[in-house]
């Protein structure tokens, strides 16, 4: 007996129902416009990396300019400072030439040998004390004492004269260089000497403005005055007559000038 066969039939139904034309033509353009836009986004984005990355070029290139300018200011302004430096010491030398200039020219004839021994000029004659730009001799008590006027003509012998008082820190160094002899009534001339109007003028023509006057007067008064040794600081000058015989301190300017 023959056997049957019977056969089946599968059927696959799509859930979805076809796309209208419409509908598909409008995903289609969606697609691409989605695609152009994508494809823009890309381009600017490696625009603006590119930009980025020249940026930092650019910024890296100005940091080295403005480190590069920044050292060589930095050379410049000390260059600058060594160049006023130098100024500075050519007018300090200047300045100092032109004071023993001056110097010289007081004297009618400069004693080169005197005062430049060995050819080395020195800023005081030999026994002379220096403070600050001033030469002082302060007579020794064992040689002759002399007159206001005439140990006034001794300094000027050696382009100098009694000594000028200007300022305390002076009469401290005068004080601490002065000593006592032959008892309290002798003392050192000064260039100090009383006028006809009795007005106190120093040897330069200036008024006296310190007054360091003794408390008490030790000699008859005069017109010419002594530093006493061994008196208070302010306190230590004693008007006393100019024929009285006494040591002396003169006074003249240093040769040779250093700051």
């Amino acid at each position: 007996m023959e056997e049957e066969i019977n056969y089946s039939s599968v059927v696959f139904k799509n859930s979805h129902p076809p796309l209208a034309g419409g509908e598909a033509a409008a995903r289609s353009r969606l697609f691409c416009v989605s695609a152009v836009c994508l494809g823009i986004l890309c381009v600017l984005l490696m625009g603006a990396i590119s930009g980025i990355v020249y940026i930092s070029v650019v910024m890296n290139e100005q940091r080295a300019n403005l480190s590069r300018k920044s050292a060589e200011n930095q050379q410049l302004i000390m260059q600058m400072s060594i160049l006023e430096n130098n100024t500075e010491e050519l007018r300090r030398d200047r300045d100092n030439l032109n004071w023993t200039l001056g110097v010289i020219l007081n004297f009618n004839t400069f004693p080169v040998n005197e005062r430049c021994p060995d050819k080395k000029c020195q800023p005081c004659l030999k026994d002379w004390i220096q403070f600050e730009e001033n030469c002082y001799l302060f007579q020794d008590p064992n040689a002759n004492w002399k007159t206001w006027q005439n140990s006034r003509g001794y300094c000027q012998d050696k382009n100098a004269d009694l000594v000028v008082i200007d300022s305390l820190q002076e009469q401290e160094f005068i004080s601490n260089h002065t000593k006592s002899y032959s008892g309290i009534y002798h003392g050192y001339w000064i260039g100090l000497q009383e006028t006809d109007e009795h007005n106190w003028l120093w040897v330069d023509g200036r008024n006296d403005t310190l007054q360091y006057w003794l408390m008490e007067k030790l000699n008859k008064h005069g017109q010419c005055v002594l530093m006493i040794p061994g008196r208070n600081v302010t306190a230590s000058w004693d008007p006393a007559p100019c024929i009285m015989e006494n040591i002396f301190i003169c006074e003249t300017k240093v040769l040779i000038r250093s700051d």
